[in-house]
């Protein structure tokens, strides 16, 4: 049975934010360049992508400039595959504080999600100024980007409780997540419109959720092409359904991890 407890997390609250900052602090502790990694790593990715997939490749973009095209999708995936990594790892890498302290386990992959959106909104401000660049004007369906953002963050917890609990029981998970967002960035229309897939298999495209998420960024911010309607539709079911069934398996677990870390 599922129990969210919200409550006990809400008491713990100033737990989670601390977990937050200290997660910020250590990602640019020491670092060179700081924040600007943010920017740089979706920026040298749709550079490749314009170079080879673009220009060589001709791969279609709906109409859009090319780096619009692929910085509007490389945000929010760049944002869901750290936040994924990083919520998969965080129950391994707090061990010590675990088995000393009592307190709600969910606030760790919760706080690996959230402190990722610092990032992001960095990312999405020069996603911004680049759309503005290209002379394109966000119209009234980026009032659908704070849903999208959510689904991105729903996708990256959902899994990320699976994968935390499974990492603690098991540290091969750990080894096999690096290949598993590499084909999943593969199997995301990142590199590629999700036209290229048949109109009959868009709904099963979309059970992909970073597929909804990603063309639902490009329509919302540029306001070009159709709404992908069918893919963020299922894009949201199957993120209803890996929440809810990552939530019961890190309740089930949370016992178990206590006691293996």
């Amino acid at each position: 049975m599922l129990e969210l407890r919200l409550r006990e997390v809400w008491m713990y609250r100033e737990l989670l934010y601390f977990f937050i900052w200290r997660d910020l602090k250590v990602r640019y502790k020491q670092t060179v360049i700081g924040v600007a990694w943010v920017v740089l790593q979706p920026l040298m990715s749709m550079g490749v992508f314009t170079l080879f997939f673009g220009r060589l490749a001709k791969l279609p973009s709906d109409g859009l400039p090319y780096p619009v095209f692929y910085f509007a999708a490389l945000a929010p995936w760049t944002y869901f595959s750290t936040a994924l990594t990083a919520a998969t790892n965080v129950v391994v890498a707090n061990q010590r504080v675990i088995t000393k302290v009592y307190f709600p386990r969910l606030i760790l992959p919760l706080s690996s999600v959230t402190s990722g959106l610092v990032d992001f909104g960095i990312a999405f401000a020069v996603l911004l100024a680049l759309v503005l660049g290209y002379g394109l004007r966000p119209g009234v369906h980026a009032i659908w980007l704070p849903f999208l953002l959510l689904l991105a963050m729903a996708t990256a917890l959902g899994v990320g409780l699976w994968l935390s609990a499974l990492n603690a029981l098991y540290r091969d998970v750990g080894y096999v997540l690096p290949f598993v967002v590499q084909f999943w960035m593969l199997a995301s229309p990142v590199a590629y419109p999700s036209s290229l897939v048949p109109a009959k298999w868009q709904w099963l495209y979309g059970l992909n959720p970073m597929a909804g998420v990603i063309e639902g960024f490009r329509w919302a911010l540029t306001g070009h092409g159709q709404p992908p309607n069918e893919l963020m539709l299922a894009s949201a079911i199957a993120v209803a359904v890996i929440l809810v069934s990552g939530l019961m398996f890190f309740q089930r677990m949370e016992g178990t991890v206590a006691d293996l870390v």
